[in-house]
């Protein structure tokens, strides 16, 4: 009974000494953080009402936030615990109180941008954040233009907190504590037991981690959980780990894993003689003539629900142009939701992994495979168009070590009319793809240029009286997407009337949806995205199978008659698939989806998930009916979300 007597509570914080302020700084900060999760959950109560998910989220996130204030003490307490041993306390009042004040500064920093940041990607922040920090004139530029608001509000929230703690720390430190040799001995034990526990919160063999606290199939409701600083926090630790999705999604060995990879590849009877190189083969070209030109043009942040003709909003008249006049896809699918997922998947046709997308990644730098490459080696020119600083998200380096010889950026173009957050116009973008192009033309050699445009994107910056607004708010996306398929038609007219056009197979091909959301595992609708081929000799039709963005290079190259081998899984679209066998595949975040077609009830959907078993679903009409595991698919699915990070790892795409 006598510590409990001794230490009531009028006498704690004199008794507690230098231990006190810790206690305190736990408390204000787990309030805090309680709080704010609070407000997040009001704020997007339909979703968290609707699935009765409250007592899920508070005590996931004080399980969350436990551990993350444990962390946060450990360093101060046993600066204190050594202070106190050597009898220097009044030696670490300066470091304690600013080490406090700063770590209160990154809890209610990352709570803070939490709103905007769930606004725009449906999720805390996490590694797209960091990201976005390695490129800061840019993203300065996006925010300062598009989020003035809310830069505002954050630094009168930030510098109030701040103010707030520096006075209530200075009012509740102590000196020394008032305690005996063995009281004092016990406290220390038990709060280095009680931090340890707390940063551990577990008693299994793995630490506390987000996928023990997840428990819905809706994404926002699983972040809502942990706080921002922790998200973050286990983001950087991921990205310096690189963690193999094999980690995440359970092992499988080699040879099963390659089967099952083969096996869903169109041709099967392919020799794959290559042990470095286990999916390579060859594969024929649909076309045999003269080789023709290629012309990929990128769509910034352009999904389906933007296009009219897909059933979304009626802001793309000129898409819409040419799904009558080309090739277009109905049911084509986005393997993610950053421009480097879509990058990847487009010019290298490799399967997205939880990892960053290999555009980013140091073993991919050089040497590793992509179109351009394989076009060069047949002496094509190969060229990257871009209105913004192509050193942004590791282009520029991944490019040039990959098969593309030439880079014409911002800096490069003859002129610029309108220069936004993230460089030129889409129109300025497109005459000078335009002069580009005509150029290459008159070399008399075949050429591949992708054409990757900005202007819709955050803050939504394009040039006045172009279009007729389609809301009153003239920077918003709807407006953005729409002046950017203006720009796109502007083009289009220049290319019809070119000394190119005869020559040069053309495709329109998003990178991702914009703001993908929902609550949903995985929102499948918001990776379906608009592709539509066209250019001289292309028929007119209406794709309605599924496919996936890992087809689109496997199928251009069958069109300009570039034959040969390479490494990629996906499918030439130009020949016939059962539509047993078509299938697509989408990384959401930690997520992986790996969908197949089942007709007439609706597709089937094996979702994985880090460190949980595989969940099946029936997709009909935008929602995911649980439905029992199909062993075979599992099997699939499992296969070829290892496929991407065994493949890097083992550098069978080099």
């Amino acid at each position: 009974m006598g510590i409990t007597q001794k230490l009531n509570l009028n006498h704690l914080p004199s008794k507690l000494g230098p231990y006190w302020i810790l206690l305190t700084f736990f408390g204000l900060s787990l309030t805090t953080l309680t709080l704010a999760r609070f407000g997040l959950c009001v704020w997007q109560g339909e979703r968290v009402f609707s699935s009765h998910a409250w007592l899920n989220i508070f005590v996931g996130g004080l399980r969350v936030d436990i551990a993350t204030l444990s962390y946060i003490l450990m360093p101060a307490l046993l600066l204190i615990i050594v202070a106190s041993a050597l009898s220097k306390q009044y030696m670490t009042r300066n470091i304690i109180k600013y080490y406090l004040l700063l770590m209160t500064a990154l809890l209610v920093f990352f709570e803070v941008i939490t709103p905007t940041f769930i606004n725009e990607y449906d999720l805390r922040p996490n590694r797209l954040f960091i990201e976005y920090l390695i490129y800061p004139k840019e993203v300065s530029k996006m925010i300062f233009s598009g989020y003035k608001t809310e830069i505002v509000c954050s630094l009168l929230l930030l510098v109030l907190a701040i103010k707030a703690a520096a006075i209530i720390f200075a009012s509740q430190w102590q000196n020394r504590a008032q305690l005996s040799t063995l009281k004092h001995t016990v406290v220390v034990i038990l709060l280095l037991c009680l931090t340890t526990l707390g940063a551990r919160n577990s008693i299994g063999h793995r630490p506390l981690n987000p996928a023990m606290v997840a428990f819905s199939t809706d994404h926002l409701l699983n972040d809502l959980s942990l706080n921002s600083l922790y998200s973050v926090a286990f983001a950087i630790k991921q990205l310096s780990n690189e963690q193999s999705s094999q980690d995440f999604y359970g092992t499988m060995a080699e040879e099963q894993l390659l089967t099952e990879v083969r096996k869903s590849m169109q041709n099967q009877q392919a020799d794959f003689n290559n042990s470095n190189a286990p999916t390579k083969t060859f594969h024929q070209a649909a076309y045999q003539g003269k080789p023709k030109n290629l012309v990929i043009i990128l769509q910034e942040s352009l999904g389906a629900r933007y296009v009219g003709t897909l059933g979304g909003l009626p802001l793309t008249p000129n898409i819409d142009k040419l799904y009558q006049q080309g090739w277009g896809f109905d049911n084509l699918y986005a393997t993610g939701t950053r421009s480097v997922r879509g990058i990847e998947a487009v010019i290298t046709g490799f399967t997205p992994t939880p990892s960053r997308a290999v555009v980013k990644l140091d073993k991919s730098q050089r040497d590793f495979f992509t179109i351009a490459d394989f076009l060069a080696k047949q002496n094509y020119h190969t060229q990257f168009i871009y209105g913004g600083e192509s050193h942004f998200d590791n282009m520029q380096s991944f490019f040039l070590g990959n098969g593309f010889e030439q880079i014409v950026d911002s800096d490069d173009f003859a002129n610029i009319d309108f220069n936004g957050s993230w460089g030129a116009s889409d129109e300025d973008l497109y005459t000078q793809a335009d002069i580009e192009l005509t150029k290459l033309q008159q070399q008399g050699k075949p050429f591949f240029s992708l054409v990757f445009s900005s202007s819709n994107h955050s803050p939504y910056e394009f040039p006045d009286n172009k279009i007729s607004l389609y809301d009153n708010d003239k920077q918003t996306r709807n407006n953005a997407a729409k002046y950017a398929d203006y720009a796109l038609g502007t083009f289009i007219e220049k290319a019809k009337k070119s000394t190119y056009w005869e020559d040069t197979v053309f495709i329109v091909i998003a990178d991702h949806d914009s703001r993908v959301s929902g609550a949903s595992l995985v929102p499948i609708d918001h990776f379906r995205i608009p592709a539509v081929i066209f250019g001289k000799g292309i028929a007119a039709k209406r794709d309605h199978q599924l496919a996936s963005q890992l087809d689109i290079p496997a199928t251009l190259l069958s069109l300009i008659g570039a034959s040969g081998e390479h490494p990629m899984i996906g499918r030439d679209l130009s020949q016939a698939i059962a539509n047993n066998e078509q299938r697509a595949m989408m990384q959401y975040d930690k997520n992986f989806a790996y969908i197949t077609k089942h007709h007439p009830q609706g597709n089937k959907v094996v979702i994985l998930q880090p460190h949980k078993p595989a969940t099946s679903y029936l997709y009909s009409e935008s929602k995911l009916v649980p439905i029992s595991n199909d062993q075979q698919l599992v099997k699939q699915a499992l296969a070829h979300a290892n496929f991407g990070n065994l493949a890097y790892q083992k550098g069978w795409y080099h």
